[in-house]
């Protein structure tokens, strides 16, 4: 609860003290000290900051600064009628130009800012991912949960028992390791499936929205198409689940080239929109042989 509050009244602000009010001269000298000469412009008010505690406004001549006011706050002792500086500095007025709120670069990203030497980092949490299939898996596990790592086999024992055989222990240096055609991780690479992370359900919906939202049905260019891409011979289609709704135009005279569309896109260069007619041939000649020249 404030003292406002507690008297029950609007507690006034306190009013300037005279004596530091009327020094307007050691407040000017003060901010023309640090402004420069020229930069400070006319007197504009003077706060009350407590008791016997003041600051005085001047106007910014500084282009840069459009808005802004030098302040110089000035004190003075209990019963003493010298005025002294307690500090100046510039702030932004009522009407001044400020920066924008500052945004994490993360924010500020857009589509085309990554440029050639760029690096992107993702983060580990990234909901657009998940681990993929040989995420994780060491490289000494085989596809079959064995272990591939060097020791003696159960033939080896098997044979040893049979011959009365020791079976010496060798340096690790002479273990030869087992190849990793059997691991998780290469079967994994075999198949195309080795890659660390791969799209979330998460990942693969925020870019069929992107997709669809740039080359979709909603598209002036679309709504105009005599047919959709589905139907069209330069439509090749993606892999995975997004091959039911995308593929990628092969047109070189579309304004979708080269770029992922919707099947339900469209543009006027479909390969079924019209068929170029084929060139006038001429008649063949007639050649009458029912009557024959006469000579001459």
């Amino acid at each position: 609860m404030t003292a406002a509050t507690r008297s029950g009244r609007t507690r006034r602000a306190p009013a300037p003290d005279r004596l530091c009010a009327e020094a307007v001269d050691l407040a000017r000298e003060a901010v023309e000290a640090a402004a420069g000469p020229g930069e400070v412009g006319d007197h504009i008010e003077v706060t009350a900051d407590g008791d016997r505690v003041v600051t005085h406004f001047f106007e910014c001549r500084e282009t840069a600064y459009r808005g802004w006011r030098w302040a110089a706050t000035l004190t003075r002792a209990s019963r003493a009628k010298t005025v002294t500086l307690d500090e100046t500095v510039l702030l932004p007025g009522p009407d001044a130009l400020l920066a924008p709120e500052w945004v994490p670069w993360n924010e500020r990203l857009r589509p085309g800012d990554l440029g050639p030497g760029d690096l992107l980092p993702t983060e580990a949490d990234d909901l657009r991912l998940e681990p993929g299939v040989a995420a994780g898996a060491p490289r000494g596990v085989a596809a079959d949960g064995v272990t591939g790592a060097p020791g003696v086999t159960e033939e080896a024992e098997e044979v040893a028992e049979s011959v009365d055989a020791d079976l010496e222990p060798v340096s690790p240096s002479e273990i030869v390791p087992p190849p990793d055609r059997g691991t998780i991780v290469a079967v994994a690479e075999e198949l195309g499936m080795g890659r660390p992370r791969v799209l979330s359900r998460y990942g693969l919906e925020t870019a069929a929205e992107r997709w669809d939202e740039e080359y979709g049905a909603g598209t002036s260019m679309a709504q105009s198409a005599p047919a959709s891409c589905v139907t069209c011979g330069f439509m090749m289609p993606l892999a995975g689940t997004l091959r039911q709704a995308f593929g990628v135009c092969a047109n070189e005279y579309s304004p979708a080239d080269g770029h992922v569309v919707s099947l339900s896109y469209g543009c006027g260069g479909h390969s079924e929109a019209a068929v170029m007619p084929r060139a006038p041939q001429p008649p063949p000649p007639v050649i009458d042989e029912t009557r024959a020249d006469e000579l001459s």
